[in-house]
């Protein structure tokens, strides 16, 4: 059933007018290699020289056809919140671009159309073309949802029909190297309701690990590479088993959860209970186990994958943008698919703290990875710490985290609300806490909030004219949680996570939702070694952290008292503008200047101050830390 949600909050519309305003035009100049001084992209000129409009070679990497894909994606939202004939038009100019360098057949991949044609479909685990066209496949529908328009759309069924004529049951075995198009596929049999596409999605998913692998027999029947010729890590492609019989989250973090997404979405429309355990139990042991308090998950660099249970290392953390964004892709998917507070709550930890710290407060700048602790010097200097950069960079050679972080910032209101029908009875889910205006037909209801900065959440209901139900997410970290209807405060009827309104809603009525946003310390499982004898500071849904500008220059000297209460401030930064800043007492250590020394460090009280995880590294070079010792 469609609907529709416009934010209007002063948080999120803000964030939407910066992506929209700053950084869709921004990413738009990088594509067409626009401006000066940052790393070259060449993604448009690719298909340029594909369609046999320019003469030069294909430049990037082998993906590069997903930067544009993301960024149509993105600019498609975009005319959604607010209807732009500029870019329009120049979404039109692209599209028929890409057109252009698609292939009589439908195959599109500018990489092999320019540089390798005698090699398509030779080498899907490294090769990334059915990673392309899932992208593709999902600007195309979100394309067309915003615009009705139906160019690229057509373009990527054709392409898709390519697909589903080469891979298949009785055809080619196989599945994508960097799972997308599995989520792709099924998004693209959302919308043109044709079952081809959703039937290619499962047979990608349930070929995934089966005897004999196939990327290690794809490998005995070619002599090229696009990366390496070492050995097939069948884990580190999440094939070492069938899906089902996976029991934890390994290899490639963003992988995992783009094909943990394509999995749910196959689980809850075949209705594949074996499927669905599987996505359970994966989930249960991202978020249990292997996930940071951020929200960031895939803790090592090497592979950008991840380790063992309870391997969280902060200053040498992973954590990839895109990583959380694929998690929030999951928990949405798993949400759709159950209705479980624990989705919604790891959703709104991912996106408020780890996707909101992948992007400038301006727009300009993106982390890639995000460490929960850096010192200048150290980070992005030490072999070992190379890639925990203490300051963002303005673009990167793989450029898949900027674009994604702006279409999801676009597509926000897909992720706020959901309207379920079962059995004639229609229930209302509020997933996450966005001041607005939803409206679908027969209902329409405002919220107003000053979330996250503050708890109070209001659903005025403006049209009722028929017969709905309530349900909104309680989150786990508010301890103590009010609700008031039509001026009379109610118990919640908790179910899962979820306080269901008895009745049906009625224009007029006005729901008032209090959430509990005591400032408190968060402890970690004394399994995370890094973590032990620390303390974490988190506000609602905002994880926060410490920040050399604040405290002195040199967090490693701090330490906080253990039984110091939280302090809340207004900080007016004059970049940060006015945030809700917390304070801790502690102490600060003073040392010999010797190597090693007899004498014991002196200590002299320090209030220690924090701001939220995601506003750090915009006030210049300095350190940072989420997690800090505490003393007796």
């Amino acid at each position: 059933m469609g609907f529709s949600f416009r934010v209007e909050d002063g948080f999120f519309a803000g964030y939407q007018k910066l992506v929209r305003e700053d950084v869709i035009p921004y990413q738009k100049k990088v594509l067409g290699d626009e401006l000066e001084g940052v790393e070259k992209s060449h993604a448009i000129e690719n298909f340029k020289i594909a369609a046999k409009e320019r003469e030069g070679e294909f430049y990037g990497m082998v993906f590069q056809d997903s930067d544009v894909a993301k960024w149509i994606e993105a600019a498609s939202y975009s005319l959604q919140v607010q209807y732009d004939e500029k870019l329009d038009q120049e979404l039109d100019e692209l599209i028929a671009l890409i057109g252009r360098a698609q292939e009589p057949d439908g195959y599109l991949d500018t990489y092999f159309t320019v540089k390798e044609p005698e090699h398509k479909w030779q080498n899907l685990c490294e090769a990334h073309e059915l990673y392309c066209a899932g992208h593709m496949m999902e600007a195309a529908a979100a394309h067309f949802q915003a615009t009705g328009k139906t160019t690229l759309l057509d373009i990527m069924k054709k392409n898709a029909d390519h697909i589903c004529s080469i891979f298949g049951e009785g055809k080619k075995r196989g599945y994508p190297g960097h799972p997308e198009a599995e989520l792709a596929l099924m998004r693209l049999f959302a919308v043109t309701g044709e079952e081809k596409y959703k039937d290619m999605a499962a047979f990608f998913i349930r070929e995934r690990g089966a005897e004999p692998n196939y990327f290690v027999e794809e490998l005995k029947n070619r002599d090229w590479c696009v990366w390496s010729r070492n050995p097939i890590n069948t884990a580190y492609h999440q094939c070492h088993k069938p899906v089902t019989e996976q029991e934890e989250a390994v290899g490639h973090a963003v992988r995992a959860v783009y094909l943990y997404s394509g999995m749910a979405d196959v689980a809850r429309q075949e209705k594949d209970e074996k499927l669905k355990t599987a996505c359970k139990r994966l989930w249960n042991n991202i978020t249990q186990k292997q996930m940071y308090i951020t929200g960031g998950i895939g803790s090592t660099v090497l592979g950008e994958a991840f380790t063992k249970d309870y391997d969280l290392p902060n200053d040498t953390a992973y954590a990839e943008t895109c990583a959380s964004v694929g998690l929030i892709f999951f928990a949405k998917r798993m949400l759709m698919m159950e209705k479980n507070g624990n989705y919604g709550d790891v959703m709104e930890r991912a996106l408020y703290n780890c996707v909101l710290a992948g992007m400038s407060l301006d727009g300009k700048k993106f982390f890639y990875v995000n460490p929960l602790q850096v010192k200048p010097g150290y980070s992005g200097e030490l072999v070992t710490h190379k890639h925990d950069l203490p300051d963002r960079p303005a673009w990167f050679g793989c450029a898949c985290c900027p674009p994604n972080v702006a279409r999801l910032l676009m597509s926000l209101s897909d992720y706020i609300w959901e309207e379920v029908e079962d059995g004639g009875e229609t229930t209302l889910y509020a997933h996450l806490f966005v001041g607005g205006v939803y409206q679908s037909e027969g209902i329409k209801i405002k919220t107003e909030t000053a979330y996250p900065a503050e708890g109070e959440i209001r659903y005025l209901v403006e049209e009722a004219e028929k017969k709905v139900k309530l349900a909104i997410r309680i989150p786990a970290w508010s301890l103590q949680t009010v609700m008031a209807i039509n001026g009379k405060e109610e118990p919640l009827q908790v179910r899962d996570g979820y306080a269901y309104l008895s009745g049906e809603l009625k224009a007029g009525d006005r729901i008032v939702l209090k959430l509990d946003m005591t400032p408190r310390k968060v402890y970690a499982n004394l399994n995370i070694s890094e973590d032990a004898g620390k303390t974490a500071l988190q506000k609602g849904p905002l994880v926060y952290c410490f920040e050399g500008v604040d405290n002195g220059g040199d967090l490693d000297v701090l330490r906080a008292d253990r039984e110091s209460e939280i302090t809340e401030i207004v900080k007016d930064d004059s970049v940060l503008g006015k945030v809700n800043a917390l304070q801790i007492s502690g102490k600060k250590l003073e040392g010999s200047a010797e190597l090693y020394s007899f004498d014991r460090p002196k200590e002299t009280p320090f209030t220690l101050t924090a701001v939220p995880y995601y506003m750090w590294d915009n006030r210049g070079l300095n350190a940072m830390k989420v997690w800090i010792e505490e003393r007796g």
